[in-house]
Formats: C-alpha cells, structure tokens, sequence
C-alpha cells in the first residue's frame, strides 16, 4: 500500500496538446523517511510520459504560463518553497523567488508577464537576531505574521528576483484555499491590471469567518474592497471578459460545516447576485473549477454520496451535471487557460489513481498516465456502496468491504471505521491507498469493513449535514450502530467478532463508542477529541465546537460534559490502542493522553502511540507503516482474522 503513488496536479498546457502533472512517492531508505513529488509530462493522445524534474528535494503543484513556454513550479530545493520555471522541453529550473517563509500559492499573469504569490511575512533582523541569543519569548496573540500578495516580474531570460514586490502591506492576511493547499484565493483580471483576493484577519485556522474579497491595482498598488459582508467570501474567478467576478460566500454567520453559495459581482463593485443552490448547498468541498470560455456558466466539482461530480452552473439557472465520477479527484479538476480541457486525478476503489484528461465538450475522459503499470496487484476485498435506515428512519449510506476470499453463508469479523470532520465524508477511492486504516490489507486479512457516512457528513444535503448539531455522539451513534446490525443482519458479519477505530472526530466517535457498549472487542483512537471542554480551551480553532453546540462551554457546561467521552469512561473494558501526533495543535497530544490516563487507571488493556514531529495527520511514510502495522496487529490480537 505504501508503493501506491499520488497522482494529482494535472494540468493541460494552453494549447491542449501536453498535460503536466504530479507523481509523490514514499522514500524509505536508510535514514529517509518522506514523501517526494516531482513533474512528469506528457501528450494529451496518450504518448508515454516522461518525469520532468528530477532529485531529492519536490517539485510541485506545476502551471504552465499563457504561451505555454514555461511551467513554473514550487520546490524546497533551495530551502523554503520558492517558485521556480523550467521550459517543457527539459533543461535546467531556474530559481525566481528567494522567500524565508514558503510561497503558498501563486499564479500567472493572463500576459505571462509576471508571478503573484502569497507567502507569510519574514521575520525581522532583529527577530532572527534574538532567536540565535535564545531571548524570544513571545506574547501570545501579538505580532502575528500575517499572509501577503506578493508580485515577481518574468522575462524571456528569467532571473532570481530576491526582493519581490510587495502588493498588500497593511493589516490583511491574503488566503490560500483552505481545501486544497496549493490552490490561489486569488485572481488575475484578464487584462493583467488587477488582483482579486481573498483576506482574513490573519492565517489562523480560526480566523476563517473574517474573509472578504478586495481588489489590488497592481501598477499603483492601490487596495480597494469589493466585498464585505457578514459572510465569509473566498474563491473568486474573473469571467473571461473581465466584467464579473464569482466567488463563494458562506452563511451568515459562518458555521464550520460549511453552507455556501456562489455569486456573481460585477469587477467594478456592486452589489452580488446569487446564483442557483447545488444540491448540497455548496457543501464543504465543494469547488469551483472555472468559467466557461463564453463567460455564460461556471464548472464546479460536488460530492454527492460516496461520489465526486462534475457540474456546470449557468448564470440564470439550476446547475447541470456532466460527469459523476466513481472515485475522487486527487487534487482537484483543473481547467486549461483556453478552457478547453480539464485535468484530473481519477481512481475507483479498485482502480489505481492516474491522470486523466478530457475536452471541456464532450466529457470523455481518458487516461494520460501510466504511473502503476508495473506496481504488483494483490487481490482486493470486493467493495459495494450500503445504505440502511437508523433508529429515527434516517436513510444512511456507507461502504462496504468483503473479505479477500469472501464466501457467502460464511460470517467474518467486522472492522468498523469513522471518519473525521465531522463534515467529512468516505468516497470510491481505491482501497488499496495507504493511510492510517489500512482496508486493503484489512480485507486481506479477512476481515469486512464497514465506512458510514452518518448524520453530519457531507454529499447529502445541509439537513444531513447539520444533523449532529448539538448532538454529538447522539444520532451519529444510532446511525453507527444501526450499520453494524444491518450487516450483521445480512449474514456477513460475526457480532462476536467486532471492532471500531477512526481519526480526529472519528476518534471522538469511537472513544465515545466505547463508553457506550461493550458490544466490541477491540477500539483504535487516532487524534481523537475525548474532552469537548479541554479541547476548545488548547485546539487551534476554538470557536468549533461552540458552534456545534451553539454555546461556549462556561454558558453550557451540561451539554459539553454529557457528550465528552471522557465524562463516561468508568467502567470501560475494550483493549483500547490510542494514536497521536506529537506536534497537533488541531487536537492536542493532550486529549489521548487524557483517555490514556482514564483507561490506565482502571486497569483496562490500552496502549499509547506517540508519533514525533506530527501533526494532525501523519506526514512520514516510516510513521505511517508504524500506525498502520500497530492496527492490523492490534485488532488480530483482540479480534481476530483469518490470513488469506
């Protein structure tokens, strides 16, 4: 599972004939443990594909400029992330950025002309000075570095510009994309004149609801609003023409589990109009993907169910599917400068990532890449999309993986796993990705597991996804343990033989889980959310849980305490293995060790993980084997498979 590579980034050159894209492959060797991105290249008729850039150190997220002579690309080769171009034809990369802080995102401008890119503020001279003399302290909330626009000039013999103009000095905080890291919250105007972009208070995790949209002049540099309201805009697009812009504008206020909509401003300023709702409300993850070279529609991407969709949005009516994938684009759907053509990542759950392109019209994907064609091919477990009814009738959908060798009449242990969010959601990706729950390996293992997509989740509605407000370990629960009994109730699954797990929220569930039932034999807590109180007071977004719960935790402590895991641990006698990151600041270290602490003292069969230097997610392809070899031992011990 680990040799599984990444494929995303796909880019189609201007012109329509090339296809640039990216290809991150684990590196374990030695005293290396990491993940390495670099660019291949090839044709949009299916020619073999050639790696671009070449060495130890990534090259990624690749955008060809307007004349499609250069693609400029950000690498760590120097150090920091800075950008970097290098011809289509091979040779040398030529280093154009000499930043301390990583660029973030950036983009072409329409006459190829010049670079914009985000990047935090570097520190000071005497900043640096006193962190060498080890006299840094730093008062909490002061002095934050704050996100800006920043301008390279580019000429047909491009050079290292090391001081790069600066375009929004002040107070605001340029923003990337917070749902796909890479991806600008800016944009040029088609005349190159002007920048549309996206700005917080500051890059906090938890400033978010502050965004609003500006426009900056780039000869002057004269910062004007465009809009600012009580919601949160982000996203914009010029139409091709240059009169209007799209964006995304959340709800008022802003929730975490993400309501948008999308609307149209007119690029001088106005007031915006509101195109047509998706079926989702412009759910969390929802993206848009461009406009229409006639500038009468836009493209956007949704989930829908365990699926990704393709979607045009007309200016004047309801929204018109192209495509429904059966698996999730890794990356995203890009559109080409002509919009001509889109690229994408493509995989199914039995079907290795790859990428496609296809023509804006017809949509006909084909595949552009080869990446796993000598990768071996294990037997997968067979997956099949669920949907049962909960406690309260609710319909409820999941996935559901058979055991490598599944024979009907036979039942088999059963691993149930839970996403994180909770606005999460499981899709038709393939099985046989790495990640901390290992399904392929589990179904080898012969086990079935099931994925469900309970109350709260996104791809069914904003009803479906607003559900667990408030309710927390509530209807969730119901629709979990629902789930469990309809498979049982199909014959597949031995409720002798049951475990759970899951990951951030999904960590919260099965810790909850736990102190609910003693229906399973084995539970996996990986970053999990175990005490809603100490978790708003030390996580990075303090403000999340008081908008599930409609309340800070002083004014409703009943309702924090009454749905904390931790509140109902006594008693709890599951083997319970706990994961976390050393570095989270999402969910602290501190919320496992609270639950490690609790199962400890009670003498009930636990464990503990710490991975060093991670965050929430695990980041290092040695750390990663680690977590995913502890739970396939951890549930064999304590549940039980048969090895095929």
């Amino acid at each position: 599972m680990l040799q599984v590579r990444r494929v995303g980034s796909v880019q189609v050159s201007p012109d329509g004939r090339r296809v640039a894209f990216t290809v991150r492959e684990a590196v374990v060797t030695g005293d290396r443990s990491e993940y390495v991105t670099h660019i291949h290249l090839t044709m949009t008729d299916g020619s073999p594909s050639w790696q671009l850039t070449q060495g130890e150190k990534s090259c990624d997220d690749p955008r060809w400029s307007p004349d499609g002579q250069w693609i400029a690309f950000v690498s760590n080769r120097a150090g920091k992330k800075n950008l970097w171009l290098i011809q289509p034809d091979g040779g040398e990369a030529v280093q154009v950025t000499e930043v301390k802080t990583d660029v973030t995102s950036f983009k072409w401008s329409p006459d190829g002309r010049a670079l914009a890119f985000t990047a935090l503020d570097s520190p000071t001279a005497k900043e640096e000075q006193r962190e060498r003399e080890k006299n840094d302290a730093q008062v909490v909330d002061e002095n934050v570095k704050l996100s800006r626009l920043f301008l390279v000039p580019v000429t047909s013999r491009p050079t290292l510009q090391r001081e790069p103009r600066l375009l929004t000095p002040g107070k605001l905080s340029a923003v990337s994309d917070k749902n796909r890291p890479g991806r600008a919250a800016f944009d040029w105007s088609p005349d190159s004149r002007t920048i549309v972009f996206a700005h917080a208070r500051t890059p906090r995790p938890d400033d978010w609801p502050s965004e609003d949209l500006s426009l900056v002049e780039v000869a002057s540099g004269t910062v004007r609003p465009l809009v600012h309201t009580a919601a949160a805009e982000s996203s914009p697009l010029y139409s091709p023409d240059g009169q209007s812009i799209a964006f995304t504008a959340s709800d008022i206020p802003p929730t975490w589990a993400g309501t948008r909509t999308v609307q149209v401003v007119p690029a001088n300023g106005g007031s915006p109009r509101r195109l047509a709702d998706t079926q989702d409300g412009f759910g969390r993850y929802s993206e848009l993907v461009g406009w229409s070279a006639d500038g009468g529609k836009l493209y956007f991407t949704e989930i829908e169910g365990t699926n990704l969709k393709l979607l045009t949005l007309p200016l004047d009516g309801p929204p018109v599917e192209i495509s429904r994938t059966n698996g999730m684009s890794q990356g995203g759907v890009s559109l080409n400068e002509r919009r001509t053509h889109f690229g994408f990542g493509w995989e199914e759950l039995a079907r290795r990532p790859e990428a496609f392109v296809s023509a804006v019209a017809p949509f006909a994907p084909a595949a552009v890449s080869r990446v796993h064609r000598d990768l071996p091919a294990p037997p997968l477990g067979r997956t099949e999309a669920i949907r049962w009814k909960s406690a309260d009738g609710l319909e409820i959908e999941g996935l559901l993986t058979y055991p490598v060798g599944f024979a009907a009449g036979k039942r088999y242990p059963l691993l149930v796993v839970i996403h994180g969010g909770p606005m999460g959601v499981f899709t038709q990706q393939f099985d046989g990705n790495a990640g901390t729950y290992p399904i392929a390996a589990f179904a080898s293992r012969g086990y079935a597991v099931l994925r469900a997509n309970v109350r709260g989740s996104t791809g069914y509605g904003k009803t479906f996804r607003y559900a667990n407000y408030g309710d927390w370990g509530g209807g969730d629960f119901r629709d979990l343990m629902a789930g469990v009994d309809h498979v049982i109730g199909q014959g597949i699954a031995d409720p002798d033989r049951l475990g759970v797990m899951g990951w951030s929220y999904g960590g919260f569930m099965t810790s909850w889980t736990i102190t609910q039932t003693k229906r399973f034999r084995a539970a996996s807590v990986g970053a999990g959310v175990t005490n809603l109180m100490s978790f708003t007071g030390t996580a990075d977004i303090p403000s999340f849980l008081p908008d599930y719960f409609s309340s800070e935790f002083w004014d409703k402590l009943d309702a924090y305490r009454v749905h904390s895991p931790i509140f109902h641990v006594k008693g709890v006698t599951t083997p319970t293995l706990i994961q976390h990151g050393e570095r989270d600041e999402r969910v602290p270290l501190s919320q496992g060790q609270e639950l490690y602490n609790a199962l400890k003292r009670q003498g009930c069969t636990t464990q503990m993980i710490v991975y060093p230097r991670t965050p929430h997610g695990i980041e290092e392809p040695r750390l990663l084997l680690d977590c995913m070899n502890r739970n396939l031992e951890w549930f064999d011990r304590y549940v039980g498979g048969s090895p095929q």
